[in-house]
């Protein structure tokens, strides 16, 4: 009985000191600067959700076009909004630059497609691929190569098999450069012309000779001045390489003056455009100037195989 009225005099206390004017009041207090965190919280994840479908876009599929033959696929965009929400937290008021970003694949892919060329990437992707086919022309090699180190881009250098055998420390060069290598066939011939057989021929022998050379097994072939035929792409696609053409072609073995092969190329370049060119004197004196007003556009230079992927570029 005693043990009993200890506890109730001792719950009683506490329920008269709890509900002195002091207490109530800090009480009172803490629930009033609780409410403007939880609205403030609350307020930023509705403006994140509210303003999320301004910054998304939804994936591009792999396709083949009437025009332009294969284009690859260009993937979507999604506001994460946990994540932005908590990038924006400690400030909590709504900063677009701390948005944060998924990235929503296609669903058909450029791998997916029948057998086709191709001659340019996304018409969204702010980037743009020099192909440049070597055959000939060692002389200029060493120049655009310094100028591509000067500005940091890489390239896609085509390479003729016989070239490679004669001159394999070159091919070495450009690939310990950071560059990437594609198949240009062994001797050049006309790929319209010639059957299957020979055209595997020709894709088999160079792809062996560059990967002796380099240590780099090619996945993408430009056949030579651009000729070619169904079954020439259907043997590339079976040997795993992507046929590829171009988009903006710089004329160089014609021997155009810097300002002509600029303006030619200028005049024409764009989101995914593949710009080809030769290692020839035009090339070589145009290349810094043409870089930098590439550059100027907004539009990144990467690899044919970068152009390609389906990653979307965030500005």
């Amino acid at each position: 009985m005693k043990k009993a009225m200890i506890i109730v005099l001792f719950f009683l206390a506490v329920w008269i000191f709890v509900n002195t004017p002091i207490v109530n009041n800090y009480v009172t207090g803490l629930k009033e600067n609780a409410l403007p965190a939880v609205k403030e919280s609350n307020s930023l994840m509705e403006s994140i959700k509210k303003n999320a479908s301004t910054y998304e876009k939804p994936p591009s599929d792999a396709k083949i076009d009437r025009v332009w033959k294969a284009i690859p696929g260009y993937s979507g965009v999604k506001v994460d909004i946990s994540a932005s929400y908590k990038n924006m937290k400690k400030l909590g008021v709504f900063d677009e630059k701390k948005l944060v970003f998924t990235q929503i694949k296609p669903k058909i892919h450029l791998n997916d497609l029948p057998a086709s060329p191709i001659y340019r990437g996304h018409p969204d992707k702010p980037m743009v691929s020099f192909i440049i086919n070597v055959a000939w022309g060692n002389e200029y090699l060493s120049d655009m190569l310094a100028t591509l180190k000067k500005h940091n881009v890489s390239a896609s250098f085509f390479l003729e098999g016989n070239w490679v055998k004669k001159n394999p420390e070159l091919a070495k060069m450009i690939v310990s450069a950071g560059h990437e290598v594609g198949n240009h066939s062994y001797s050049h011939p006309d790929m319209a012309k010639l059957t299957a057989a020979q055209a595997r021929e020709q894709m088999v022998k160079t792809n062996e000779i560059i990967e002796a050379a380099t240590e780099v097994k090619c996945n993408l072939f430009a056949p030579p001045s651009g000729s070619y035929r169904d079954e020439t792409v259907k043997v590339a696609k079976e040997l795993n390489m992507k046929t590829v053409m171009w988009t903006v072609d710089t004329v160089d073995w014609k021997k155009p003056t810097p300002e002509v092969l600029i303006n030619r190329v200028m005049g024409k370049i764009d989101n995914g455009s593949m710009v080809l060119m030769h290692p020839t004197e035009s090339t070589a004196a145009s290349l810094d100037r043409l870089i930098t007003l590439i550059k100027q556009k907004k539009l990144k230079i990467g690899t044919v195989s970068n152009l390609l992927n389906e990653e979307r570029i965030m500005k």
